[in-house]
């Protein structure tokens, strides 16, 4: 059986978990009307990893006897000024989930539940790996400046992405 206090934060987690995929779809939108669809499909896969975050969650809560208790979602942000300027909110969106994970591994740690350290061992290294996916982008984006045609090949590249790989 799950404490109540880790509950009640894998909860929270699981609507930061589904926030960040309402966000990476937004961001997707903006992408797409920007005509940059090979960021808005890298986004898209974005949006449904994050959506199995949650569940990833959402089934750790269940497998021990937890109470799933899902909250409104927050309206997400749908407009930028550059995709630099959505890239790196995408960067500054992804420390902040880090820093959420560091605290929940805190707390398992407080309350001696090694079954959600076990858990969220899994995604203190996605997050790693989540934060320099996006921090790339960012570099690469600040490098290209205005080049058009950087853009372009960027969004070719990123474009490429499939389900299994970042």
């Amino acid at each position: 059986m799950i404490g109540k206090r880790m509950e009640g934060a894998l909860n929270e987690q699981i609507r930061e978990e589904l926030s960040s995929a309402y966000l990476y779809l937004s961001m997707a939108a903006y992408f797409h009307g920007e005509g940059l669809d090979g960021m808005a499909g890298w986004m898209r896969l974005q949006a449904k990893e994050e959506l199995e975050h949650a569940l990833k969650i959402f089934d750790h809560l269940v497998e021990r006897g937890g109470r799933v208790r899902l909250e409104a979602l927050p309206e997400p942000r749908f407009e930028w000024g550059s995709p630099l300027e959505a890239w790196k909110a995408a960067y500054e969106h992804e420390r902040h989930i880090t820093g959420r994970i560091d605290e929940l591994v805190a707390l398992a740690q407080e309350e001696k539940d090694n079954a959600a350290l076990v858990m969220l061992q899994w995604f203190v290294a996605e997050q790693v790996e989540e934060e320099d996916q996006t921090r790339k982008v960012v570099e690469m984006l600040e490098r290209i400046g205005e080049s058009g045609r950087g853009l372009l090949w960027l969004d070719k590249e990123l474009g490429k992405r499939k389900k299994e790989e970042k």
